[in-house]
């Protein structure tokens, strides 16, 4: 008996931090959902033996990606000479070094598929890299962002068309990889803080619900906004609940069976005789 009334306070000391954190899981569930580390894309997983049909669509993503790096190779170079900001400059050259990298895969991609690529950029481009040539300081800055996320932005969706469709592995594997170079500049790009959001392109609206069963499942689908006796801010309580009840089950397991080893409570009498 003295030996459980000694442990006690450590067993209210345990149930109440159990249900502290209960308490509080069910006060934000959105706690209760750790985020998870943003994956990186196995590209080890993929392919890369030209296997698969090639379409025309296919072969004009390759051109667009080598014509991509025929002018932001050029324009990350202007970057080291034409800008005053460090941060602009080191902007340019990683998206220079990168594209360097991407346009040597883009053309193992092609000798491999037998698609010839052009050696200059296009006409767009070239005017591009004009204003960046004309541009000093912050000007040049002001060009040299806003053109290539304007760029990056044009070029974002037709990767991933290329990706979910193509029927070539090694189109497939080229696609995945320039697709982490493309999301990599515009967050390089953003992060200089002076990307003009406004003069984007937006995108169009959505289409309007289809008349039917599209309708009809729409309107029995919950609002996004409504709360269920099973949800809280649109989360399920009953799995936190459910999580919740196995933890402070599991916990008065625990505390029982250190209380009722017989090892432990010999111990801890033996430890007592010598306290004095």
């Amino acid at each position: 008996m003295l030996a459980v009334n000694r442990m006690s306070p450590w067993r209210h000391r345990l149930s109440g931090a159990v249900l502290v954190a209960v308490a509080a899981i069910l006060l934000d569930p959105q706690q209760a959902r750790a985020e998870p580390g943003v994956p990186v894309p196995p590209n080890g997983l993929l392919t890369d033996r030209g296997r698969g049909d090639v379409s025309e669509a296919d072969r004009d993503f390759v051109v667009k990606v080598r014509l991509a790096g025929l002018w932001e190779i050029p324009a990350g170079e202007m970057a080291q000479d034409k800008s005053d900001d460090p941060r602009i400059k080191s902007i340019g050259q990683d998206i220079r070094d990168q594209h360097v990298t991407l346009d040597k895969l883009t053309r193992d991609a092609a000798k491999k598929l037998d698609i010839d690529l052009p050696d200059e950029p296009n006409e767009d481009q070239q005017k591009w890299l004009s204003e960046m040539r004309e541009s000093e300081g912050e000007e040049f800055d002001q060009v040299y962002i806003d053109r290539l996320r304007a760029a990056h932005g044009k070029i974002f969706p037709a990767i991933a068309t290329i990706r979910a469709s193509t029927r070539n592995d090694t189109v497939r594997k080229l696609a995945q990889r320039a697709n982490q170079f493309v999301m990599t500049h515009m967050t390089l790009l953003e992060s200089s803080g002076i990307v003009d959001f406004r003069a984007l392109p937006t995108a169009p609206p959505p289409a309007a619900a289809g008349a039917g069963g599209s309708a009809t499942a729409a309107r029995l689908q919950p609002a996004a906004n409504s709360q269920t006796p099973l949800s809280v801010a649109g989360t399920p309580v009953l799995p936190i609940v459910v999580v919740a009840l196995a933890s402070i089950a599991l916990t008065a397991f625990t505390v029982r069976h250190f209380m009722q080893d017989p090892r432990r409570r010999y111990r801890r009498q033996r430890s007592r005789s010598y306290e004095f």
